[in-house]
Order: structure tokens, then C-alpha cells, then sequence
């Protein structure tokens, strides 16, 4: 019998979304025409960008997301979001001396997100001519010595901040924080502190590494799959492939996500050219559960529960063996379960108790069960606890340290994971420092340095006066966007590493300037020839990556060349060779090889085809935790907020938009076009406060500290999302989400999790 066949009765599955066709498929091909076509792009450069994608060898790596390479090298492994985001970083618009001498910032200002990236690619440094406001050109050498005088000026190292986004390469990324701890300070926040941080402290906690076990063929060999908090159709497209492949051969896959999103239905994948020729569609779900916000962990609870039950007359529903011979704490976690009550784990999920006894017993039902996850858990107040449990229920059925099983987090930017690798980590281990010191003959500082969060409090409050962003929209990925705004504008100096114009650029402090660098897509010429850089993908598989078209710009830099610059401008007595690293990457790659673990032989292992794959013990059984076990976690269920009227809400990407940059103003996967300004509400809580679909409303949030923020002017939006929950657009609700507003457990911003109060605008 077919897996899909006589599923066992409980399971509740949700409505259709808006959007009634497959994901991907024709929708994604008529999306990705419309994107080579546009009348200020290249489509014979987009072509040949999506003919090179995410190839072993000569190929330049998606500076979209993390999603591994298809390992049988397909010659059209790519997504619809992967293509946008290359053909936006080849459009020939350029935004240079000429247009900044005919806008004020203050002018800029008042352009939309979208109507700033929109103008093309920077291309010279520029500087902030605060008596015209506007930036003007300045060069290189000048730009670097603005920098490394202030820098030196600082009472302290301490007195500035050095933030990476998820798109900086492993080589650019080993040379920033070598720079930066040579300079004396660990204040290296990044864009991990706001989306994995706990995520791989709760795999640290838990298994000894804060990376998933789990690699790209394990996705084929399994035969059950949790999929938590993920938005695939959108977030990775490249999933749905793998998703449908699962389908096919008889897995069971169980999508857990407030919204029923398009990736949890049905998929036609577009390279499938006769399943796109007669428009056959695989599906891509069997289950769709839909939990409250923040109420996956009683989920998770409550399945551990039900097999536990089952157990006792099944002794085979759980891995006795491995629970004895690999963990810790297993009846202490077995009492806790038994203690809980059903009312409890409903009340907290949302769900009812024949829902989690159904999840418990598809999980049961399965030999090799993968359990991913995103930003649906990790932004939340208890995220750590949350993926702790989801080691728990790993754990029960030795569901780590095979094929085809184990955690797998889903991490968004193309390189977010490899740079916590390769070293920007405010948090830096005593053997990493000890180690780096050898090879590179440092002293580096001991003490922690500041994550985002503690970044943005130590800048608003004067103690941080230097901030240097290399990549990334810092003013609109951060919280409490007016707060953010006025950190920024009280340093004394902001750099911003760039391909386009953002927010951010608008957003500076009394000296600033933009320093324009090489895109993913272009070639990076140095003294030895074009240059390629490595990534690491979200399942720890480090590759090479090289781009194939001409810089848009003679003046722009690697990001390779500017750390070094700014280096030399800021440690004039460095004896690192820092222009002998720009000439030749290999020379960088020999020095990571001996610094960094698991990166042995390093330039030869990159070269194979597809790279290679950082060891990750805990696949092996090998647990690096205090016990020398899998440690089972013990927490409390969270209590949930029942305010009367309030809401949960949590911020999400449209489909059109990664990140930060907004491609349009539509969303297709929801049926929303030309509207980014909305929150999405259940129809009962609507009626509830006298509101109708497509009424305009105010949000209220309730932060931590007692404050609150407003916005007001919104829309309404009826959908099938869970009873007190809501949702909407980040950056535009990140507004909502307050400096305080951050987890204890893993200092992220809680996104996710924010308490608010929606009424109708009068």
C-alpha cells in the first residue's frame, strides 16, 4: 500500500490557500520572463546567469539562499526567487556621482524601499557631504583612511561594531573578523543573531554542534518529514523539488505552519518539462497542522507524549537501545511527559489532542524522519526550548546519526552558516582563539562582544560610535525600526559594504560612507586572475563559487579588497600580509585550512566536484556536550499571554521580496497584489472587533518593558490563520517590534512573537 493511502484518522487538513494553482511551475516560469525581460535588465546575461547557477566548477553560487546544490549537477538547479535575485543584481541601471549630486539625502528619504534598489548599481565610494546633504565621490584610498583614522581615534576597540550579512564569503568573512580582532574587539554582530542564533544554541545545548546533521541525500532517503515554521515556495524553492521527489516514492510529509502556505500543497517543478507540458502537479504535503503562533513547542510536547503512551504496550514505538547507549535525562524527559496534561499541550498548541496523538503516529510510522525547520520557531520567545524539543522527539526513535533522519534547519542567506564557520561569532570559543592566535599571530580579545541586539543599545546610548555593515539593509532587518534609525544617526561615523542603494545608506551617522563591491554574479579580477569564493550551504557543504560577468562598475572592489584596505587604514603596523591575500584567494583558503576546523586540504577539497562537507560529529554519534551524550532538555512548557484582545502576530516575507529587498508589491502565493501594508487576520477575530475584510485597521504592540507602538492606515486581510493569531509583512511591521522585545534564551528579536491589539480605523 502506497504511504499516502488509509492515513490514520485525526488529522485536520486545511483549506486551499488563495492561490489555487501549484507552487513553482507556470506561475514561477511567467514570473521569471517578466524579470529577464524588464526594459532596464540584461535578458541575455539572465539567460546565461540561470544556465550557471549553482554549477560545480564554473558556476557562481545563488546569492539568494542557503538550499544545497542538487548533487547530480541538473543544468537547470535553480528557482524562480534565485533568478530574480541574480538578474536585480545584473540590471544596467547605475546609481553614480550624477545621480547623488541631483538628490539630497534628505529627498532619498522620503523614497520608498523598493523605488531606492530599484535605481541600480552603485558604483564609486561615495562620502556625506553633510554641509549640501548630499554624498559625493571620494577614493578609495581616501574612503580608507577616513575610516582607519576614526578608528584609531576610539577610546576603545570596544567603541565600535563590525556586522556581516549572510552574503559575505567564507574567504571575505575569515579576513573581516582576523581584521577586526587584530583591531582588539569581538563585536562582531550579524545577521544570525536575528534568525538562527537559536538554533544553534539549542543544538549545541543539545547534540555538541549548533549545525543540523542532516545533508541533501539524506533528503532522499527518508521516508517522513517535519516540515516547522518554513515557507519553502518562497524561502527555498529548491525544497519543493525535494519535497516532490519525497512524495513520489511514498514519504509522509507533515507541514507545520500557522498559514497553510503554498509549499505545503502541490508543486509542478519547472524543470520537470513534461510534467510542465501536460501541467501535472506532485504533491508536495500530506497533513497540514496549523498551530497557533509560538505553540509548536507544546506541539512537539504532545507528540513526544502520544508515543510515549504507545510505548507502553509497543515497546518497539521508541529506540531503547540508542536512548540507553546515546542520551541523557531520558526518564526525567519520559516523567515530564507523563505529568503534562492533554489540557495544557491543547491549550498551549491550539491543537487538539487526536491532532498531536495523529502527528505522533505518523512520526511512529516512520523509519527515517528529517525534522526542519525557520524563522516560524527561532523568533520566538521560547525558541531555544521549541528546537530542544525537536531534539527530543528525535531522539525517542534514534532519529540522529543515520541516513535519511536528523535536525535539519533551514537557513535563508546564501552564506549565513559560513560565517559563523569561519569565524564571525561575537561569542568566540577559547580554542578558536587560541587556535587563530597560532596561525595568524594575533593576540585576539577574550572577552564576548555585542550581538545585534546589545550593538544597537550600545550605539543608541553612545557607548558603540563606529559602525561598518559589510552587506545587508542593517536600518530595515533590525527591530524598532525608530530606534534603530536614531542608534545609527548618533555614531560618529557608519560604512556601509554595498551593491545598491538602500535605507540604510539614508540612515547615518555624522560621517558615512558607501563602499560599492563586487556582486556574486561578476568576475573578481586580481594580480593572479579571476578569483573564486567559497560558500557553505545550509547543510555544511563548502563549494566554490565564480562569477561570469564583467564588474558593473571599473571602480568597484571585492569585498576581499576592501577588508584588506580597510585593514591597512586601521592597523598601520599590521605584519598581516593583507595585499598578499588579495591577490591570490588560495593564499587566504591555506591560512583557513590551518585555522579553522574541518577546513584541512582546503583548496584542493573545494575544488572536487559539488566541494565537500564539514564533519558534524553528532551525525556520527559523537556528542561534544558536557555528558558526552544527546542531553534531553527538561523546560516548562512556555504560558501563554491570554490578555483579552489581544493577538499574536508574527512578520513574514511576501513571495516578490528576499530579505529586506521588495521586488514588487505583490504577493502571488497569497493573493495579494499591489498591498504590502496589511495584516492578516482569522474571520472570527475580525468579527469580533467589528471588522471587515479589507477594512483599514490600526496595530497596537505591547513590548516587554511596557511601551508601545503603533501603526496605523493598514488593511484587513480575512485568511485561514489560527484564532488570536495574525500576521503581516516584515520590514515594513518591524516597526511593531520593540528594542526590548528580544528573547532571554537566544537574544533574538522576537519578530514572531509580538503581542498586539488591532482595531478599525474610524
Amino acid at each position: 500500500m502506497n504511504a499516502h493511502e488509509g492515513e490514520i484518522p485525526g488529522g485536520t487538513p486545511a483549506p486551499e490557500p488563495r492561490y489555487e494553482h501549484p507552487s513553482a511551475g507556470w506561475g514561477a516560469a511567467l514570473a521569471v520572463g517578466k524579470v529577464l525581460l524588464r526594459k532596464d535588465g540584461a535578458p541575455v546575461d539572465g539567460v546565461r546567469a540561470t544556465l550557471r547557477m549553482n554549477h560545480a566548477g564554473e558556476g557562481f553560487d545563488c546569492p539568494g539562499c542557503a538550499w544545497p546544490d542538487d548533487p547530480g549537477n541538473l543544468h537547470l538547479d535553480v528557482c524562480e526567487n534565485g533568478i530574480k535575485h541574480a538578474v536585480w543584481e545584473m540590471t544596467r541601471r547605475r546609481v553614480g556621482r550624477e545621480f547623488f549630486a541631483a538628490h539630497t539625502v534628505t529627498e532619498l528619504a522620503g523614497w520608498s524601499d523598493h523605488a531606492l534598489e530599484d535605481e541600480g548599481r552603485l558604483t564609486e565610494p561615495m562620502v556625506y557631504d553633510a554641509d549640501t546633504d548630499h554624498y559625493v565621490p571620494i577614493g578609495w584610498d581616501a574612503a580608507f583612511e577616513r575610516v582607519g583614522s576614526t578608528l584609531r581615534g576610539l577610546d576603545s576597540p570596544d567603541a565600535a561594531a563590525f556586522y556581516t550579512s549572510g552574503r559575505l564569503n567564507n574567504e571575505a568573512t575569515f579576513l573581516y573578523q582576523l581584521m577586526v580582532r587584530e583591531y582588539g574587539t569581538n563585536n562582531l554582530p550579524d545577521c544570525s543573531n536575528m534568525c538562527h542564533e537559536a538554533s544553534g544554541r539549542a543544538l549545541t545545548a543539545s547534540i555538541g554542534t549548533g549545525k543540523g546533521t542532516v545533508d541533501i541525500l539524506d533528503w532522499d532517503h527518508a521516508d517522513t518529514f517535519f516540515v516547522l515554521g518554513v515557507n519553502a515556495a518562497s524561502n527555498a524553492p529548491r525544497m519543493l523539488t525535494s519535497l516532490a521527489a519525497a512524495y513520489r516514492r511514498g514519504a509522509r510529509i507533515v507541514h507545520v505552519n500557522p498559514l497553510v502556505e503554498a509549499a505545503a500543497t502541490r508543486t509542478i517543478v519547472p524543470h520537470e518539462f513534461r510534467a510542465m507540458a501536460t501541467f501535472t502537479s506532485t504533491p508536495t504535503g500530506t497533513l497540514n497542522l496549523q498551530p497557533r503562533i509560538a505553540g509548536d513547542m507544546a506541539l512537539l510536547r504532545g507528540m513526544a507524549k502520544a508515543l510515549l503512551e504507545t510505548a507502553e504496550h509497543d515497546p518497539d514505538a521508541v529506540d531503547h537501545v540508542f536512548l540507553e547507549r546515546f542520551t541523557s535525562g531520558f526518564a526525567e524527559y519520559r516523567e515530564l511527559c507523563r505529568t503534562t496534561p492533554w489540557e495544557d499541550l491543547e491549550r498551549g498548541c491550539g491543537l487538539t489532542r487526536q491532532q498531536m496523538r495523529h502527528a505522533a503516529e505518523v512520526y511512529r510510522q516512520g523509519a527515517h524522519t528529517i525534522i526542519a525547520w525557520c524563522l516560524g520557531l527561532t523568533q520566538q520567545e521560547h525558541g531555544v526550548d521549541t528546537i530542544r524539543e525537536i531534539v527530543n522527539v528525535l531522539l525517542l526513535r534514534g532519529n540522529i546519526g543515520r541516513e535519511g533522519a536528523g535536525p535539519c534547519p533551514i537557513r535563508g542567506h546564501s552564506n549565513v552558516q559560513g560565517n559563523r564557520t569561519c569565524g564571525v561569532d561575537h561569542r568566540p570559543s577559547a580554542v578558536f582563539l587560541d587556535r587563530l592566535a597560532g596561525v595568524c599571530g594575533i593576540d585576539p580579545p577574550r572577552e564576548p562582544g555585542l550581538d545585534t541586539v546589545r550593538a544597537l543599545a550600545a550605539m543608541h546610548e553612545g557607548s558603540v560610535r563606529v559602525f561598518v555593515g559589510m552587506g545587508g539593509n542593517f536600518a530595515r532587518a533590525t527591530p524598532d525600526t525608530a530606534y534603530t534609525e536614531e542608534a545609527l544617526r548618533r555614531c560618529e561615523l557608519t560604512v556601509h559594504v554595498s551593491t545598491k542603494l538602500n535605507r540604510s545608506h539614508l540612515v547615518h551617522g555624522r560621517q558615512a560612507l558607501i563602499l560599492p563591491c563586487l556582486g556574486r554574479t561578476e568576475k573578481d579580477h586580481q594580480a593572479t586572475g579571476v578569483q573564486s569564493v567559497s560558500v557553505e550551504d545550509s547543510m555544511s557543504m563548502v563549494h566554490l563559487s565564480r562569477g561570469m560577468k564583467q564588474p558593473a562598475s571599473a571602480h568597484l572592489r571585492s569585498e576581499v579588497a576592501i577588508i584588506a584596505g580597510l585593514a591597512k587604514a586601521t592597523l598601520p603596523d599590521s605584519t598581516t600580509p593583507w595585499d598578499h591575500y588579495v591577490g591570490d584567494y588560495d593564499r587566504i583558503r591555506d591560512v583557513m585550512a590551518r585555522a579553522l576546523d574541518g577546513f584541512d586540504d582546503f583548496n584542493r577539497r573545494v575544488r572536487l566536484p559539488h566541494g565537500f562537507r564539514l564533519r558534524q560529529p553528532a551525525r556520527e554519534r559523537v556528542f561534544l556536550t558536557p555528558s558526552g551524550r544527546a542531553e534531553f532538555s527538561l523546560a516548562a512548557l512556555p504560558a501563554r499571554d491570554e490578555t483579552p484582545g489581544r493577538l499574536v502576530l508574527g512578520t513574514m516575507r511576501s513571495h516578490d521580496q528576499w530579505n529586506t529587498t521588495v521586488y514588487s508589491e505583490d504577493d502571488r502565493y497569497r493573493g495579494i497584489k499591489g498591498l504590502r501594508t496589511l495584516v492578516f487576520m482569522h474571520p472570527e477575530d475580525m468579527a469580533a472587533r467589528g471588522i471587515r475584510d479589507r477594512d483599514r485597521v490600526s496595530v497596537t504592540s505591547f513590548a516587554k518593558d511596557g511601551s508601545r507602538r503603533s501603526v496605523q492606515g493598514y488593511t484587513a486581510v480575512a485568511y485561514d490563520i489560527p484564532e488570536g493569531c495574525a500576521a503581516g509583512y516584515m520590514p515594513e511591521l518591524n516597526v511593531l517590534c520593540s528594542a526590548a522585545d528580544y528573547s532571554a534564551q537566544s537574544d533574538q528579536p522576537l519578530m514572531k512573537h509580538l503581542n498586539v491589539e488591532i482595531t478599525r480605523d474610524a
